[in-house]
């Protein structure tokens, strides 16, 4: 099976092939703007280098969110389009279960994948450390901040661009360790994790494309009573 993983979630663009065999081909560059021109070249360049077509895809990865409003949208506009155009499916991931996935948890740790969303804000998911979800995603002021009662005692393996205000939130009770792990999600992690979930309960149905993440409003909105921004 081969599988064309996109993620352009967060400041970063990344697009990566895992193949049947395992081989794994893949571009991630940081970027901040720009995602919409980079991400097809990227895809095209993965391709051309393990010598496949479009065609000879059979599943398209792409994370949903939570993460930039712009940039959630467009890995995931271009894996609909493109999966619609060649008649594959299209499984959407977290932007957090991808950006967990390199995390290597110790024997009773959770991995606390997050991500810096301002304003005093974090968007948070916890996982076990075979990757369960251990939590919903979530946007989780910091101040005052706990875990529920059940996870509240496990030690934390930190992950993301938010760990630094997590630790510093839950430093007083909670044993955290970080990572080593990407702070960003990464393409590849997605194709993985995908090759994981077909094994596991198959490809998902065509012509349900997955839709996207959204834990906060977009900062621009349509006035009230309608109308163009202006």
């Amino acid at each position: 099976m081969n599988i064309l993983g996109l993620d352009t979630a967060q400041p970063a663009c990344s697009a990566a092939l895992l193949m049947e065999g395992g081989a794994l081909f893949a571009r991630f560059e940081e970027m901040t703007k720009g995602h919409a021109e980079a991400l097809a070249p990227m895809a095209g360049a993965v391709l051309e280098e393990a010598g496949i077509a479009p065609a000879d895809l059979d599943l398209i990865a792409v994370t949903i969110g939570p993460g930039t409003f712009t940039g959630t949208r467009v890995a995931l506009s271009f894996a609909r389009g493109l999966g619609a155009a060649l008649r594959l499916p299209v499984l959407g991931l977290t932007s957090l279960e991808v950006l967990a996935e390199p995390a290597l948890a110790r024997e009773g740790e959770l991995i606390a994948a997050s991500f810096d969303a301002r304003r005093g804000e974090i968007y948070l998911q916890l996982f076990e450390p075979d990757l369960t979800p251990a939590s919903a995603p979530a946007l989780a002021k910091l101040e005052g901040l706990t875990l529920p009662g059940d996870l509240s005692a496990r030690p934390l393996c930190l992950v993301g661009t938010g760990s630094a205000l997590l630790a510093e939130a839950l430093e007083d009770i909670h044993a955290l360790r970080a990572s080593g792990a990407p702070s960003l999600p990464q393409a590849a992690a997605a194709a993985r994790l995908a090759k994981a979930h077909v094994a596991r309960a198959g490809l998902p149905a065509l012509g349900a494309p997955p839709e996207p993440l959204y834990l906060r409003e977009a900062d621009a909105k349509l006035p009230k009573a309608g109308g163009a921004l202006r």
